[in-house]
């Protein structure tokens, strides 16, 4: 996606969002021409009720496409290491890479309050075209509605991702088998923390940024050197605790996890055992479980450490025979303890 160009005069004069920019009238092509087609569209264009695109220049990287789609309502809106476009953005492109397809289109539809600032809905449709183009893919057509005070919060962001696999790339958790390696590519729990820091509440004072980035090209890099990995996932809500019980369920194997090479931030497990948290249910927004047959984890491992989001990756245990579904925690005394899938709300709420 190439960068924008400079910026008409704004057609938008007003410094909050009313119900006039959901009117399908002039309010509202001012305020998608101001605020998204100028930041999403490097070159002008005739927008219509759809996007078109070339399907031979999708065909030439693969023989499947793939598609995925997500909402995305998280507060604050604004936090460090990111914002909900931000999170829209990346959290798209990451569904998609897991699967072993390449990103390439988006869709963007944003369910506004009335009252929203303008200035912070620039604020996020400038992170989400910077997002796409970090991750190499297009914002190609979406929608606005806007909705009364009270009956939203502030913004909701729905994205629609469009991606092709290239031939010959089979990922599926069912194809886990006894042995593999289970890796993740660095830190963990770090956008769980960073945003039950950013609300305040808690009068938390840390530093801990949200690790909220797009995946796809670690994942490439992933694939070339451990071309026989059997499956990747994301740890959004729910945390690794999650994703491993969804690997562990569906390869009907067991999975044992060992304590002392779990890479935590000394900060976040201060924040968890303050507030009686466990790590491993924390959200991330830019972390991978992978599983690997045991002959290639040393160059997967090599190959994600390689990468800027790989540098704190580790092997953090390995799959097994035992009881099917199972996922167990070694810890650095040499016990052992269930690590269940999620039960009841998570804390905090964060996509």
């Amino acid at each position: 996606m190439s960068p924008p160009t400079e910026h008409r005069p704004s057609r938008v004069t007003a410094s909050l969002v009313t119900q006039a920019h959901g009117g399908g009238g002039k309010a509202m092509k001012d305020l998608i021409d101001d605020v998204f087609v100028s930041e999403f569209q490097a070159t002008p264009t005739v927008l219509e009720d759809q996007a078109r695109l070339d399907l031979g220049s999708l065909a030439g990287l693969g023989d499947r496409l793939a598609m995925t789609t997500d909402g995305f309502v998280v507060s604050p809106l604004f936090f460090p290491g990111g914002d909900i476009g931000t999170l829209a953005v990346c959290g798209t492109v990451n569904d998609l890479a897991v699967g072993g397809a390449r990103p390439r289109y988006l869709s963007c539809a944003v369910i506004l309050e009335e009252g929203l600032p303008v200035a912070d809905l620039r604020r996020i449709a400038r992170s989400m075209a910077t997002a796409a183009r970090e991750a190499g893919v297009e914002i190609v057509t979406g929608d606005t509605k806007v909705v009364e005070r009270g009956a939203c919060d502030r913004i909701f962001i729905t994205t629609t991702g469009i991606g092709v696999i290239p031939a010959g790339r089979h990922l599926g958790i069912e194809r886990i088998e006894p042995d593999d390696v289970i890796i993740v590519n660095g830190w963990l729990g770090d956008h769980g923390a960073a945003i039950l820091a950013a609300r305040g509440d808690l009068a938390l004072d840390t530093d801990i940024r949200s690790d909220c980035a797009s995946l796809n090209g670690i994942i490439d890099d992933l694939l070339k050197a451990a071309p026989d990995t059997r499956c990747l996932r994301d740890a959004t809500r729910g945390g690794i605790a999650t994703v491993l019980n969804e690997m562990a369920d569906a390869s009907r194997l067991a999975i044992a996890i060992d304590d002392p090479t779990l890479p935590l931030r000394r900060e976040v497990r201060g924040v968890c055992e303050i507030l009686g948290l466990d790590p491993l249910y924390l959200a991330n927004e830019g972390k991978l479980v992978a599983a690997v047959p045991p002959s290639q984890a040393d160059a997967a491992l090599a190959a994600l450490r390689a990468h800027p989001l790989g540098q704190q990756a580790a092997i953090i245990g390995s799959a097994h025979q035992g009881k099917p579904g199972r996922v167990t925690l070694r810890t650095g005394f040499g016990g052992e303890r269930l690590v269940d899938m999620l039960v009841g709300e998570q804390l905090p709420r964060i996509c």
